[in-house]
């Protein structure tokens, strides 16, 4: 079993949600899989800190000396206005939490560290010179000011999360669970980040600019358990000759009925669908082995490079033998 160590830093008046939302990913990960353990550390300068709505985080450990090979460090945003119960007053700002912060990161994090922001959290990492280089996003609120305090870094706007080499960034609050459903994906599969999204509720979204959303999760935005169960068979075994009447039966559905609901429910038609995930094989053998085009057709599922090549048509601009070259 692998282990990866999470450590989540909490700066003063953390935006709960930025904390909650991605943990949560990663807790129902660690419940539904076993090849892979997400271990986690709350860690910052003070041991304990008032969130945004009022609730003390306790307990919190001190910043470590050092991280371990492979560590993910994970930064919450913070608020200005406080929710406070009972009337209480809000605790006052200090600057000397963030800067110890800044100075804890720019002092350990090296090469082979995941560093994850979540919402404002991207200032942290910006004012410790761990962006420059790279193109990361924040809440749109605070992009002008992240231009301003990491001026080596591409800051984009309008964009859910954005993936650069070891950096990691999303936008505001809700979109960190998007960015770390994305990160469990690669770490585990993409099966088990979409069980995660049914677990969790969660419309597994992108925008028009945001990096193309993988073929496993394509069309799993809905909670219809027919629907998901189809396509569960369909991702299992994506090779398999998958016939009408045997989708229809794990649906329990007639199979004019499911050709319905799944393209009411997914935005696609079964065919498309499995179609989709055939060429994601396909592209990955391509890319990774010397096997000619028609070895792989035969491979994924297809009866022929001509159907390979139409598939692909669909998704592509470019031809299948253009992966093996830009792999190369």
């Amino acid at each position: 079993m692998r282990r990866i160590a999470v450590y989540v830093v909490i700066p003063q008046r953390t935006l709960l949600l930025d904390v909650a939302g991605p943990l949560e990913v990663l807790r129902v990960a660690n419940r539904e899989q076993e090849a892979m353990r997400f271990e986690v550390h709350y860690v910052g300068p003070a041991a304990s800190v008032v969130s945004s709505i009022g609730m003390t985080l306790a307990e919190i450990e001190p910043l470590p000396k050092v991280l371990p090979d492979g560590a993910m460090v994970v930064l919450s945003g913070d608020v200005d206005y406080m929710m406070m119960p009972g009337g209480q007053a809000a605790p006052k700002r200090e600057s000397l939490g963030d800067a110890a912060i800044v100075a804890w990161l720019r002092a350990t994090v090296r090469p082979g560290h995941k560093v994850v922001s979540i919402c404002s959290g991207a200032l942290l990492a910006g004012r410790a010179g761990l962006l420059d280089g790279y193109a990361c996003t924040t809440h749109h609120s605070t992009c002008a000011e992240l231009a301003v305090v990491a001026p080596g870094t591409r800051v984009l706007e309008n964009r859910l999360y954005v993936e650069d080499g070891e950096r990691y960034s999303s936008a505001g609050v809700t979109a960190g669970v998007d960015l770390m459903l994305h990160i469990v994906g690669q770490l585990t599969s993409y099966a088990c980040a979409t069980a995660i999204a049914r677990y969790m509720v969660v419309y597994l979204r992108r925008s028009g600019s945001d990096p193309q959303l993988s073929p496993w999760l394509e069309g799993r935005n809905h909670i219809h358990p027919a629907v998901h169960r189809v396509q569960d068979a369909i991702t299992a075994d994506p090779t398999k000759t998958w016939t009408l009447r045997a989708l229809a039966r794990i649906a329990g559905a007639s199979s004019r009925h499911l050709t319905r609901l799944f393209q009411e429910y997914a935005g696609m038609s079964i065919t498309d669908y499995k179609n989709s995930l055939r060429v994601a094989l396909a592209r990955e053998l391509i890319s990774q082995t010397g096997l000619d085009m028609e070895r792989v057709a035969e491979r994924v599922g297809f009866g022929s490079t001509r159907q390979l090549r139409r598939a692909w048509g669909r998704m592509y601009e470019t031809a299948p033998k253009d992966a093996r070259s830009h792999a190369s």
